[in-house]
């Protein structure tokens, strides 16, 4: 939970291919805040065997038991910063990982087009499942939080940050009841100790970043073998595009 003068922990639920690891950059170039990156990957890739690259390595190194991973996100900030910031992955929360710590924590939402997030995923990923996808897990955790927290948590839309990513990190910050810093625009390039170990693999473009990209439109086409796959996707996109800050 947040207060103005206490630990404000704040989880950012994405799906894959998304602006997630720039807006990991931009929360972790604050001089009071804490980023930790995907900390249920390795518990996710244990689980269902998913052959992602490096996934040997990932679960070699991460804690794969949810149970210690939730003791560490809900628990004493480290290194006495006031603000925990943790890049979450939406289909990382398998339905087996209880959600009653979701209640400790400010919950935020990510999106983006699943248009542009499919054709983002073919370049790393062929054949993606819905599941893969994450949307319809995100739409999952945003009513059981929305249920519990007696209001719409906050969401945001991956072009609306690009196209003005000033007004929409204050609105955020507004939100989860941040004072908003000029330091969340911009960023020294390269990786961070706070990366993920599979940044080598995945994090090529965001490692080259000092500031959030121009959006730019693309013409991207969905295959035909896809379509059904990304209609469910858009279903849960729009949905929650409808609560966004804007």
């Amino acid at each position: 939970m947040s207060s103005a003068h206490g630990p404000i922990r704040i989880a950012m639920w994405s799906g894959p291919r998304n602006i997630s690891t720039a807006m990991m950059r931009s929360w972790g170039n604050r001089p009071d805040t804490l980023v930790v990156d995907e900390p249920f990957y390795a518990f996710y890739l244990k689980a269902t065997g998913k052959k992602h690259p490096g996934a040997d390595e990932v679960i070699a190194t991460g804690e794969t038991d949810w149970r210690k991973v939730v003791e560490r996100l809900t628990g004493v900030i480290p290194d006495g910063k006031r603000i925990f910031y943790q890049k979450q992955m939406t289909h990382h929360l398998l339905s087996e990982v209880d959600r009653g710590w979701l209640g400790a924590i400010m919950n935020c939402f990510l999106v983006r087009d699943p248009r542009e997030v499919i054709a983002s995923y073919l370049k790393k990923q062929a054949d993606p499942t819905l599941e893969d996808l994450g949307f319809v897990q995100q739409e999952e955790i945003f009513d059981w939080v929305r249920a519990r927290a007696g209001g719409t948590p906050p969401v945001i839309d991956a072009r609306d940050v690009l196209e003005n990513p000033k007004r929409i990190l204050r609105l955020l910050c507004d939100a989860v009841d941040v004072e908003f810093s000029d330091t969340m625009l911009s960023w020294p390039s390269g990786l961070r100790e706070t990366d993920g170990i599979w940044a080598k693999h995945w994090y090529g473009e965001v490692a080259g970043s000092t500031s959030f990209r121009l959006y730019r439109r693309k013409n991207n086409q969905v295959p035909e073998q896809l379509r059904e796959i990304h209609d469910r996707c858009r279903e849960s996109y729009e949905r929650l595009y409808g609560h966004r800050l804007h």
